[in-house]
């Protein structure tokens, strides 16, 4: 008789974790900070220092850093599956711990939305586990064509999303979020629920592509072991990164002022480039993180990265902190927005200006850096985290009936 499959656990604290999947995602922080916060600030004066910020978010945020969190979310489901694999979790369930993390999920996401910021997309990775846990152990060649499949209706609803609004702000219209923030917090948390969960659903289709592109990455253990992939990995950064600056510089460029399209037709094959770039700019980034870490090969062995020594050791650690706790910190910025910019609050969406926010989006961003790093040394996990993990795990039971 064969044994029975162990159930799901949470990993010992103690598991070697890779580090270039978490640097990456403290470094995607960085981006989805400065996607956010200027998005919740009514002043877009055409200023030289706004028109600057203008630029560099379009270039290196907007739908950039959503691709880059659904590569690495798709990237942690890889790293689950071959984790329970390893200790001997059968695939069926496999696949009920990823659906009860989907229902977690999505829990912790509408807390999000409705509590704090609705800029959500905890939920819509918690509806997509719901959905598509099956695909998790599904072959490779079903997961990349399932992929191909649904990348155009992504592309499609992120581009169409996008070009709305970058027409409203280009009509002169209130750009971002502020025409939505309620005066009062009741309002707030109830304003957006009737269309949430619709929105929520209908937005999985951008989360399936990237999620199963990077089940299919994790499977090959790109960023577990980028030296092994150093090659790959250096060649994806460079040219993928050079198709993002290509693809997106145009719309880019129309959004900081410097360029108005004649055609509408033109407007919205430029919103699509944008989208097609930050796809491409979201690997190519996860990728670069790969090759830094990795270091470089010389005279047929591994010399350091640049970062391996003093302060730059110290930083990378840092970073791999924040990427350790990616879902508390990305809550915790929500709450940063929430307090400083709401009218129920500091209010500050009227005053600060443009490009004041993003200062304050990296200031967000370093502090978090600074707290993540003081967590891992005391050994305190995230509370988000540790949240997600007990509800997702099932308690269970020794011989003689206590917890374990």
């Amino acid at each position: 008789m064969t044994a029975p499959a162990r159930p799901a656990g949470p990993l010992r604290a103690n598991f070697d974790r890779a580090l270039a999947p978490d640097v990456a995602r403290g470094v995607m922080l960085l981006l989805i900070a400065l996607a956010h916060a200027p998005g919740l600030v009514s002043d877009r004066a055409p200023t030289a220092v706004n028109t600057l910020t203008e630029l560099v978010r379009s270039l290196l945020a907007e739908n950039q850093a959503r691709s880059m969190f659904i590569v690495l979310f798709g990237y942690a489901m890889g790293q689950l599956l071959y984790r329970q694999e390893a200790r001997g979790t059968g695939p069926a369930e496999t696949r009920r711990l990823l659906r009860r993390r989907g229902v977690v999920l999505v829990g912790v996401g509408l807390a999000h939305f409705a509590l704090l910021v609705p800029l959500d997309i905890v939920a819509t990775y918690g509806f997509a586990l719901l959905f598509l846990a099956a695909m998790v152990t599904a072959r490779d060649r079903v997961l990349l064509w399932t992929a191909a499949a649904t990348l155009p209706l992504g592309l499609a609803l992120i581009s169409w999303t996008y070009q709305r609004a970058v027409a409203v702000e280009l009509s002169g219209g209130q750009a971002g979020m502020t025409p939505y923030l309620s005066a009062t917090y009741p309002a707030h948390i109830v304003s957006g629920l009737p269309t949430w969960l619709p929105e929520t659903v209908l937005s999985v289709v951008v989360v399936v592509p990237g999620m199963l592109f990077g089940i299919w990455a994790a499977r090959r253990r790109y960023l577990d072991e980028p030296r092994a992939h150093a090659v790959l990995l250096h060649r994806t950064a460079v040219g993928l990164l050079l198709v993002a600056l290509v693809a997106r510089l145009p719309e880019a460029l129309v959004v900081a002022g410097f360029w108005v399209p004649a055609a509408m037709s033109t407007e919205w094959a430029l919103a699509l480039l944008h989208t097609v770039g930050g796809y491409a700019g979201g690997i190519g980034l996860a990728a670069l993180v790969g090759v830094l870490v990795a270091g470089r090969p010389r005279d047929g062995e591994w010399v350091e990265p640049a970062t391996a020594g003093g302060a730059g050791r110290r930083f990378t650690t840092a970073l791999a902190a924040l990427g350790q706790r990616s879902l508390t910190f990305y809550l915790a910025q929500s709450l940063v927005w929430l307090l400083l910019f709401f009218p129920f609050t500091l209010g500050l969406s009227g005053t600060v200006s443009f490009a004041g926010s993003a200062v304050i989006a990296v200031g967000v961003w370093a502090a978090s850096v600074v707290v993540a790093d003081a967590m891992a040394r005391a050994g305190r996990p995230g509370p988000a985290e540790l949240l997600v993990r007990k509800l997702t795990y099932p308690r269970r039971r020794t011989l003689n009936g206590s917890d374990r």
